[in-house]
């Protein structure tokens, strides 16, 4: 297999959607002997639905002599293959997850790529129950009291990471997960909230938040009243402007409370905050609703707002990133009618675009939780916080039992875990094989290791399979770098990795003596200031790669594409800028209110790199910003050969140098941040001077995040896309 296995991307661990990314090569060109995880490790509910990890099995039915001429023939080589999970069983980021009052045993949670997931032996295994549907990015989840078997589930998730998958729409299931309905609002993209009325499972109220990158219209609160046949939308403000939390008074579900954010990404930034964000009532059902201002209030302009009801009814806690006087911890002890400044801890809102989560104890008004990078908890009405310690940190979701406020489950960005004695101890979130992987490449040891970079976790090197017919803990590792770069093994000695991480940190792995060694060319943190003021620009996932020619050459891509031959201790830029550069596009992100730049926002940046393997010397490299730049000469000279037809400042995802012809080369183009969900794929066989547009059969919405020619067979083709893997 070797490095050619690459596919680069940002997915997890269902196995039939976006997983299936980084199982791809590992599948398709491996024998078909299965190296399975341990039994009791492997969900047993995997082999629910014909796309389930464990139910592919060869059609024994015998076709006419019609369909098998209708066949392709490149379909015969796939038959009969199937995916395998290798793991690693640890969590992925989550957002949401929900129980069943006064039912210890069955839980479930949704995974930002990995769809919905089941327990029904109180977390000790999960089982994914989402695997056939459309999206694998869960925003929310709620089970319906007066009917356990009715869930909902709000895709597209409203923590606005600047590399986020996104839904269509809100799903339906009335046999507790086992089929699933979609309901419509498909174009919301991203909901932030999903609540079911505690005495009709009929009635459902949703936070739609919209298109994070670009302007819609189905955004805003909608309301069904019939089980999701029709929604209507009762609380909206315009299209830039959606739907993020939406909570009712336990008392009185006629008395809701909702919050309105306006909010935008882009490639190069993230917009948070202005006069379409607010907090809202409703006392009529959600039918009509009244803007809550002053009476206590900050002044506008508003952020991101997060709202609860405590279960007195009266005591409503509204966290508010403002700006004057002071963002925080607001009170109301008169349902809604007048508030108090009650905390103003940054702890409780850092960050505010990705957390702002208050969640309400049902039975005691004066406790309250806070989810955000740590987890709080205050027992005195919010005016004192104490750290309430879980598993890992980046805290999103809490459900409580309203039967039993010792039991909850949290969502993190390490999977969910779960407490029956009040948070003092929580389940482990190690058998969850739900985590994000940036980009993912193979060694040449025998067998061969699978390496990833995981969202929140790190980097792991992975056996694909195992002399004991299972893949454990044991059996991977981590190997430097962080949790968002690319990874690089050392064709002659595989035991040497050489990984990268956002703020262009760069590692050198020796897993013989266990050093990890920094290698870094550019010793500076980017965090709080744009990329304008740094000296070189590297995105949040810099590429990272080694010559196919010689195995000490290492590049590294920045605005400029950098080179060592001597193990990271001397670095030598082989270009000019081969970016746009445009300085505009180099500000710092976040908005007028709260700063947020860490180097998901660092823009004008070389995204992909690909050196021809039968040309040395022949490089492609691929920006953010929309150019594929060639050099022949080892980066003496270099020339921009971009597609005339592709669309201005688009980010070229992934460049791949044919295998078989020197002047070939095939580039993904990922658009998504620009609003537009159309696959491209373009080709060139003539160095750059023509380009060819592909990907006939690639439905609309799945965006190209990757495309691999087969090393050994000319023309065969693969595509990682938002939908699914296509050849």
């Amino acid at each position: 297999m070797g490095q050619r296995a690459t596919l680069c991307g940002y997915f997890s661990g269902t196995f039939n959607k976006l997983c299936a990314f980084v199982c791809c090569f590992v599948l398709l060109s491996a024998p078909l002997s299965i190296g399975q995880t341990k039994p009791e490790r492997q969900p047993k509910a995997a082999k629910t639905g014909e796309n389930s990890v464990d139910s592919a099995k060869p059609s024994t039915e015998k076709k006419s002599a019609s369909e098998t001429e209708s066949e392709k023939p490149e379909d015969k080589p796939f038959k009969g293959m199937k995916y395998r999970l290798i793991g690693p069983f640890r969590g992925g980021r989550s957002l949401t997850a929900a129980g069943i009052p006064g039912d210890p045993s069955t839980y479930y949670f949704g995974a930002t790529g990995g769809g919905v997931w089941k327990s029904t032996d109180g977390a000790m295994t999960w089982s994914p129950v989402f695997d056939k549907e459309n999206t694998g990015s869960i925003g929310s989840i709620a089970v319906a009291n007066s009917d356990h078997n009715t869930i909902y589930v709000g895709t597209g998730e409203a923590c606005l990471r600047g590399n986020i998958s996104q839904g269509d729409g809100v799903y339906k299931s009335l046999d507790g997960g086992k089929t699933w309905k979609n309901l419509g609002l498909r174009d919301t993209r991203a909901i932030g909230k999903v609540i079911v009325n505690p005495n009709n499972p009929d009635v459902v109220f949703v936070a739609a938040l919209g298109h994070p990158y670009g302007p819609n219209t189905e955004r805003g609160i909608f309301r069904t009243l019939d089980g999701g046949k029709t929604w209507d939308k009762v609380l909206y403000k315009d299209e830039n402007t959606g739907g993020v939390d939406v909570a009712f008074d336990p008392r009185n579900p006629n008395i809701l409370f909702a919050t309105l954010w306006q909010v935008r990404r882009t490639s190069w930034s993230l917009n948070d905050g202005g006069p379409g964000s607010g907090l809202y009532r409703s006392n009529d059902g959600g039918a009509s609703w009244k803007r809550l201002e002053e009476h206590g209030l900050p002044k506008g302009p508003y952020g991101r707002i997060g709202v609860a009801v405590g279960a007195n009814s009266d005591r409503v806690y509204a966290l508010i990133e403002a700006k004057d006087p002071k963002g925080g911890l607001y009170r109301s002890d008169d349902g809604g009618d007048s508030w108090s400044f009650v905390n103003p801890s940054h702890s409780l809102w850092q960050r505010p675009w990705y957390y702002m989560h208050i969640i309400a104890d049902p039975k005691d008004e004066n406790v309250v939780y806070v989810m955000d990078v740590e987890s709080y908890k205050s027992t005195d009405g919010g005016h004192l916080f104490n750290k309430v310690k879980v598993p890992h940190g980046d805290n999103h979701g809490l459900w409580i039992d309203p039967k039993d406020t010792r039991r909850m489950i949290a969502s993190n960005d390490g999977g969910v875990t779960i407490t029956l004695d009040g948070g003092k101890n929580w389940t482990r979130e190690d058998n969850q094989p739900t985590a994000q992987f940036y980009h993912v490449i193979t060694d040449s040891a025998m067998p061969y290791r699978v390496y990833g970079s995981q969202q929140d976790s790190g980097s792991v090197g992975i056996v694909s399979r195992s002399d004991r017919g299972d893949i454990d803990v044991e059996d991977w590792y981590d190997v430097g770098g962080g949790e968002a770069g690319y990874i690089a093994p050392y064709p002659p000695d595989p035991n040497i990795v050489y990984a990268d991480d956002y703020q262009a940190t760069i590692s050198r792995y020796d897993r013989h003596t266990g050093q990890v060694k920094s290698i870094t060319e550019q010793p500076e943190l980017s965090d709080a200031h744009g990329a304008f003021s740094m000296e070189h620009r590297f995105q949040w996932t810099a590429p990272l790669m080694i010559s196919p020619h010689d195995p000490n050459t290492l590049y590294h891509g920045g605005e400029r594409l950098f080179k060592t031959t001597d193990g990271g201790v001397h670095w030598t830029a082989i270009s000019p800028d081969l970016t746009r550069d445009d300085r505009s596009k180099q500000q710092p992100s976040g908005g007028d209110i709260t700063l947020d730049d860490t180097g998901t926002e660092f823009y004008d940046t070389i995204f992909a790199i690909a050196e021809s393997p039968v040309a040395k010397d022949l490089i492609w490299v691929g920006t953010d910003d929309g150019l594929i730049q060639l050099t022949r000469d080892g980066g003496r000279n270099w020339a921009n050969v971009t597609p005339k037809d592709m669309p201005a400042w688009s980010r070229v995802s992934q460049v791949e140098a044919s295998p078989h012809e020197a002047g070939t080369l095939y580039a993904a183009v990922d658009r998504h941040q620009d609003d537009d969900l159309k696959p491209y794929i373009f080709k060139t066989s003539d160095y750059g001077k023509t380009w060819t547009k592909l990907g006939n059969g690639i439905p609309e919405g799945s965006f190209v995040r990757a495309v691999r020619e087969d090393p050994k067979k000319k023309g065969l083709l693969y595509a990682a896309t938002e939908g699914g893997v296509y050849f």
